[in-house]
């Protein structure tokens, strides 16, 4: 194994370590706010409610039970039954893990794809950074919920992919030009910093100034950006549920049993309210750990969201 075998490695496994500790360093810094800490705790509700949720659910949640239909909120029925005689706590639990695992995957692809060009396309500049930021101008011309509607529609009729995962794909693609525009700014503040300007004067390549000098430094960034979009992902899968694009019965989806129980509005308000419900206290817990993270680290409170 030759000497520059040796240093590549070395590079990659301290650019891992720097990247994990700024990741943890980021954990901790909404719990410098009031807000942080909220979000914090009810991010961390729904995190257990995700992994624990076959094990939370009371009843069956496909279960049909004809004989209970449209029972209000009881002891036996926390939030009622919808119009199968389901309980609609039970469905609300096991629906939050297909929402949550397509939004954060989705944000997860939306922030990689955009963190890779953004960062090039700042740090390169030139006719790379023109051609790739008018690309991203092209597709936020699309509204998200009108691309993502197109791109479903192609990939159900020419792929034989799964539901969830075209919607993942469709977050990832709707989402890249907004986060690789916000992480190309922040990518141009760092690029003229000294540390930067020694790396390019000792040869250091392209890879290792970007993921070793540039990335573990905007890393804050990147994590309020993705907290940011997860919000938009919940919302825009929760939007393509309600459609009946998302996931299928009989699998609870927040979405699709808020669109199943609209027509028994009057008879049973709970079974529309309760996934409704729990949309708006995870979005709203998403947003106040990114509003933590955002006041601790003073960055701007307008990142151009759409």
């Amino acid at each position: 194994m030759n000497a520059s075998t040796l240093r590549g490695k070395a590079t990659a496994v301290q650019m891992l370590v720097d990247t994990l500790a700024k990741i943890t360093d980021l954990l901790k810094i909404p719990l410098r706010t009031n807000s942080g800490r909220i979000g914090l705790a009810i991010l961390t509700v729904y995190s257990i409610v995700v992994i624990f949720g076959p094990w939370l659910t009371p009843y069956i949640p496909t279960e049909y039970d004809l004989d209970h239909r449209f029972e209000s909120p009881s002891l036996n029925h926390f939030f009622g039954t919808d119009h199968n005689g389901r309980d609609v706590l039970s469905r609300v639990i096991a629906g939050a893990r297909s929402i949550v695992f397509i939004s954060v995957i989705g944000t997860a692809l939306g922030i990689f794809l955009g963190t890779i060009i953004g960062i090039t396309s700042g740090y390169l500049g030139g006719w790379f950074d023109q051609i790739a930021m008018r690309a991203m101008d092209f597709l936020l011309s699309f509204p998200s919920l009108l691309l993502a509607l197109l791109l479903i529609t192609i990939g159900l009729q020419r792929t034989s992919l799964d539901e969830s995962w075209l919607i993942i794909a469709v977050i990832g693609i709707a989402f890249t030009p907004n986060n690789s525009r916000v992480i190309r700014s922040a990518a141009l503040t760092i690029k003229p910093l000294e540390f930067v300007q020694n790396a390019r004067l000792r040869g250091e390549p392209l890879y290792h100034i970007v993921l070793r000098e540039i990335l573990p430094n905007i890393v804050p960034v990147i994590g309020v950006e993705a907290s940011l979009r997860l919000s938009f992902a919940l919302l825009l899968t929760a939007s393509l549920g309600f459609l009946g694009l998302g996931v299928q019965p009989p699998t609870p989806d927040w979405g699709l049993m808020v669109n199943e129980s609209r027509t028994h509005l009057a008879l049973a308000p709970w079974a529309s309210l309760a996934p409704a419900f729990a949309m708006g206290t995870l979005v709203i817990g998403v947003n106040l750990f990114a509003d933590g993270i955002r006041q601790s680290l003073q960055l701007p409170e307008d990142r151009g969201q759409k």
